[in-house]
């Protein structure tokens, strides 16, 4: 048998064990889920009514935004389930039994897409009771949340990476939320970043973050001509450029995730 059908064996199993850690452990899946919660029904009633929009509710302005943020945010889970696993030795047994040594990160990016799914469906469920509609045509808005799921799925690579660099829970916890509030806040993921004042305008245009909220709001349809448009690139062709920055970060990090992998199994 060839490594590659191994190696995707291995990290079905991987991913199948986690699952099972997350039944175990709901919790886990209930801050995933409730935070989103809380940020839908915050943001709808308490600023909804201060947040004019030209032609749109803000409703349907912020779900594409929230989407983006539980992506960010969950995916710290990742980091902060292996850095649990490299404290407490589990890596040392895993060495020691014969499989892949990507299916550790494989499965545990793998499992983290089945949360996303699970997030995404309590969201959109509750963005209509708000009044979040999609707009769009079907293949559109399925294409929409495929996007958002490839995005999850990278990105949870970039917190694996960053949770194998730093190893502890308590250290990779602090880092992870001074990345991702930055990331999130400092896009147009709640307001439109044209209204944003001198430099944060660019910045918050360029924010990887901004492309894959915009390119949301487009395949749901959740945008409106009377908006202004951006003059940034990735925000004026923002499909094509969040393929590309998920792209771009699959090919970054996962050999890098899996190089400091062997590193920290090695030890």
């Amino acid at each position: 048998m060839s490594a590659v059908p191994i190696a995707i064996a291995d990290g079905l199993t991987i991913a199948k064990r986690n699952a099972l850690k997350i039944r175990r452990a709901p919790d886990q899946l209930g801050a995933v889920i409730m935070l989103p919660i809380v940020f839908v029904l915050l943001f709808s009633y308490v600023f909804g009514s201060m947040i004019e929009l030209p032609g749109m509710s803000y409703g349907e302005y912020l779900l594409p935004g929230i989407f983006v943020q539980t992506i960010v945010m969950g995916a710290q889970l990742t980091g902060y389930t292996l850095t649990l696993d490299l404290q407490k030795g589990i890596f040392d047994r895993f060495r020691t039994l014969p499989m892949s040594p990507s299916a550790v990160l494989t499965g545990q990016t793998l499992s983290d897409v089945i949360m996303n799914v699970t997030s995404m469906v309590v969201m959109a469920l509750v963005g209509l009771l708000v009044g979040w509609r999609i707009h769009s045509a079907p293949h559109e808005a399925v294409l929409g949340f495929l996007m958002l799921l490839l995005f999850a799925y990278a990105f949870s690579w970039v917190t694996a990476t960053v949770a194998l660099a730093l190893r502890t829970p308590e250290v990779f916890n602090n880092a992870a939320t001074m990345l991702s509030l930055p990331l999130v806040f400092l896009s147009n993921a709640f307001v439109d970043s044209t209204r944003l004042p001198g430099p944060l305008q660019p910045i918050a245009e360029w924010n990887p973050v901004s492309t894959f909220v915009q390119a949301a709001r487009e395949l749901f349809g959740n945008t409106n001509p009377a908006m202004p448009v951006p003059t940034a690139w990735p925000l004026q062709h923002a499909v094509t450029a969040s393929l590309l920055w998920s792209a771009l970060m699959l090919v970054v990090f996962v050999p890098l995730a899996t190089r400091l992998y062997k590193r920290a199994a090695s030890r």
